[in-house]
């Protein structure tokens, strides 16, 4: 059995100096979502109000901070998958946001940047500026990617950015049934494959994430989830592409972390809080592996 990658899930870039000073093999997840936030503003009142520039340079900022902590470890930073009730709730937001009745599945991730392409241009050029200050060690992952269709056309958009020709890794989440289902068509069309556990779970069994009853029934060691994270990695794998997770269910729960390693997972990402102890269970786990 051997035993995978462990890196780090980075919320803050200013956190990100102390969390570099791990032994981690990179950060498996960067979230964008709180540079937009911080941001104040929607970003078409952003784009309206011609603050585009300094919106750029805020993701910038972050962008690079966690780059130049981590460099020349791997960085994934995911762009921005904030919900419309998150978007709506910052300045401007009620005048462009629906007020859907399910934001979880709603205009989330890739179909935001299908559809709001202006909206998307602005981080992909904060990472093509990052990438010319040298740090190549920066990678893009797309959030909650629905249809192989929705992969190509966002992956035509970062392409004609300049950041593919650039040779940035283009990594998509794995967090919808659907990729499961399709993942080595998915996986050809990408350097890698991150599983989301906490949507997976919640949309392979129906269940509201956000309702602590049903979290409490309904778990990751699910038969169902696990056909559908073997699935992901073995079809990642025909195309010789690697698979992490960056989910919450692996910093707290043994029997995954075990499953995920038999089905052979090439990286496992946790939030700072739980390395030392997801470390240590790894450690034990290859070890009894190797024995076994």
């Amino acid at each position: 059995m051997r035993r995978p990658e462990l890196m780090l899930n980075i919320s803050v870039p200013q956190l990100a100096a102390q969390a570099a000073a791990m032994p981690a093999d990179g950060v498996g997840l960067m979230r964008a979502e709180f540079l937009a936030l911080h941001a104040g503003r929607h970003p078409r009142r952003i784009l309206a109000e011609g603050g585009a520039d300094a919106y750029v340079q805020l993701f910038r900022d972050g962008i690079q901070a966690v780059a130049a902590a981590f460099h020349p470890r791997p960085v994934t930073y995911r762009t921005s998958d904030l919900k419309s009730n998150e978007y709506r709730g910052l300045a401007g937001g009620e005048e462009f946001e629906p007020q859907e009745a399910n934001p979880m599945i709603g205009a989330r991730g890739v179909y935001r940047y299908i559809t709001h392409p202006d909206e998307f241009a602005l981080e992909l050029a904060a990472l093509r500026q990052v990438r010319a200050e040298g740090f190549d060690n920066v990678r893009v992952m797309l959030p909650f990617v629905r249809t192989l269709g929705e992969l190509t056309e966002v992956k035509a958009l970062i392409a004609s950015s300049g950041l593919l020709d650039d040779g940035i890794e283009l990594w998509a989440m794995a967090e919808v049934p659907s990729i499961a289902l399709l993942a080595q068509d998915v996986a050809a069309e990408c350097d890698g494959l991150s599983i989301g556990s906490n949507d997976l779970v919640a949309l392979v069994l129906g269940v509201d994430r956000d309702s602590p009853d049903l979290n409490a029934r309904y778990r990751s060691n699910d038969p169902a989830v696990l056909e559908a994270l073997r699935r992901i990695i073995e079809g990642a794998h025909a195309e010789q592409r690697p698979v992490s997770i960056c989910g919450d269910h692996p910093s707290s729960e043994r029997e995954l972390v075990q499953a995920l390693l038999q089905m052979g997972i090439d990286c496992i990402s946790v939030v700072p809080q739980a390395f030392a102890q997801t470390s240590a269970l790894l450690d034990e786990l290859t070890l009894k592996g190797a024995r076994s």
